[in-house]
């Protein structure tokens, strides 16, 4: 397949605000992919090089050859190409892998530079998000979209999904199942306004009790054990298992050889109050640091028994044979919602966010956010994406200051601005976040004449609000109210971040 097909697609997918269309185009060029191929072209498609590092930046892609006049490129030969980058090292590195990027990008016409610049740098724009590849192997390979969708779940991977479906269709897809070992993708929680609204949302009443889980402030992790070797897990797969010894050694003291439990590690005070968010998030950075403990609230498999689509009855009660107490997040089960409130306020009162109101009936849909699992927080807090940020002034000259903040577009079409914000921001923040913008943004920034300064969206950042408004001057038709910001969520992807609708949902507009 020539690379110039892949962008044609690109652009079509970038320009159309459709999605009967986007998944069609999607669909149309992953039909014409070979076997080969189709692992690169989806993973293309999201935007994203195969290599996890290249070495490039935008500094590598600013100054580039003259385009060629015809397209030759190859998909597998842009591959091997940034293979043969990432491969580059030692003495003399930087100059080979110059000329590197000058070969590939003088073979490459002016289309396709500049979505060969795009994906080197993060800022492809092109929608072709994760959950319309699901739909559109669906259609290429004629299998059923939820089949699709719960083996990328389980396989914590959509490209890896893509390639089985179109090479060994439903039967392949079939072949993805719960692998102790192999992480999946956690189930995650929507939000209500109060706790009576999330009993009513999670399907709860004084009839029919709900679970009320303590919402910890601490990493999510999920622990694998098959024998004597144990994996641990961040809520975006990654493998942190050499840093956390401690959690670790409570899994093998666990009175079962294999399973998979889903919970909190949190770093706690003598007195068991919870310490600093951030004391704990830097133990997925490092292995020194502040001891934590892990709280697990569910169990995916236990001992050749997968759990998954078990109500949460049958799998609270093998995490209560399985898990002690003291290793178990506090619960309590009601459907009255002054019990749920009380509880609430005893979970604030001990250093706690909040509370999860969880459907006992409902299975875990691993990596789906729904009514099962509603959270309550007594401060509204949102997890949004930075689209740009501005140049301070005054105290804060020579530092990235106002960052502009939004939601994901209902459609999974990039995101929507609901506003700005300079509040919360410590001096430490502010240096970190001019670096770390610094890195993000589409042009260098180093001309503070220019005041804005776009970048790619990909970092997550917890706001804390007293509310929206109506408004006409955001596309999204809401502005967030007295916005500050609560820390930096390094622990969350784009895909994590709330979504306009959910907005909209949790403040009644």
């Amino acid at each position: 397949m020539l690379l110039s097909d892949l962008v044609a697609t690109s652009g079509a997918v970038a320009a159309t605000r459709s999605r009967k269309a986007k998944v069609a185009a999607i669909a149309t060029l992953l039909a014409a992919a070979s076997s080969e191929e189709v692992e690169t072209v989806t993973s293309y498609l999201g935007g994203a090089l195969r290599q996890r590092r290249t070495g490039l930046g935008w500094r590598s892609v600013s100054d580039l050859p003259a385009p060629a006049d015809e397209p030759s490129l190859t998909v597998l030969g842009v591959h091997d190409a940034f293979e043969a980058i990432a491969s580059i090292g030692g003495a003399g590195s930087q100059a080979a892998r110059a000329a590197a990027v000058v070969d590939l990008f003088g073979r490459a016409t002016a289309d396709e530079q500049a979505w060969l610049r795009g994906v080197v740098t993060g800022a492809l724009r092109q929608g072709a998000l994760d959950a319309l590849a699901q739909e559109a192997v669906a259609v290429a390979a004629g299998v059923p979209l939820p089949t699709v969708r719960r083996a990328a779940m389980l396989a914590g991977s959509t490209t890896q999904v893509v390639v089985a479906a179109m090479t060994g269709g439903e039967e392949a897809l079939a072949a993805f199942g719960l692998e102790v070992g192999r992480p999946v993708l956690p189930m995650l929680a929507s939000s209500a306004p109060d706790v009576g609204a999330a009993i009513t949302k999670a399907g709860g009443s004084p009839d029919l009790p709900v679970a009320v889980d303590v919402k910890l402030d601490g990493i999510r992790i999920q622990v694998h054990r098959e024998g004597d070797d144990v994996r641990i897990a961040t809520r975006t797969l990654d493998d942190i298992t050499g840093r956390l010894p401690e959690v670790v050694a409570v899994a093998r003291a666990l009175p079962a050889e294999r399973f998979v439990l889903d919970g909190e590690a949190i770093a706690l005070d003598d007195d068991g109050r919870p310490r600093p968010f951030q004391e704990t998030a830097s133990r997925t950075a490092m292995e020194s640091g502040v001891e934590v403990t892990p709280y697990f609230f569910d169990v995916l498999h236990l001992d050749g028994e997968d759990l998954l689509d078990s109500p949460g009855t049958d799998r609270l009660a093998a995490l209560e044979r399985l898990v002690p107490e003291r290793h178990r997040v506090p619960r309590l089960v009601t459907g009255d919602p002054d019990a749920a409130s009380d509880f609430l306020a005893d979970a604030i009162r001990a250093g706690h966010e909040g509370v999860v109101v969880k459907d006992l009936a409902a299975a875990y849909e691993a990596g789906r956010r729904g009514s099962s699992w509603v959270k309550v927080k007594p401060v509204h807090t949102l997890d949004l994406v930075v689209l740009a940020v501005e140049w301070g002034s005054g105290r804060r000259q020579g530092w990235l200051s106002n960052i502009h903040l939004g939601a994901r577009a209902d459609d999974g079409d990039g995101f929507v601005m609901l506003g700005k914000t300079f509040k919360g921001m410590t001096d430490e923040m502010l240096a970190w976040q001019t670096e770390r913008f610094t890195d993000l943004a589409l042009d260098p920034p180093t001309v503070k004449d220019h005041y804005v300064v776009p970048v790619r969206p990909e970092q997550v950042v917890e706001i804390a609000l007293d509310g929206i408004q109506r408004s006409t001057r955001y596309p999204g038709g809401i502005a967030l109210r007295f916005a500050r910001v609560v820390r930096y969520r390094d622990d969350k992807t784009p895909a994590e971040a709330d979504t306009l609708a959910g907005v909209r949902e949790m403040f009644g507009h």
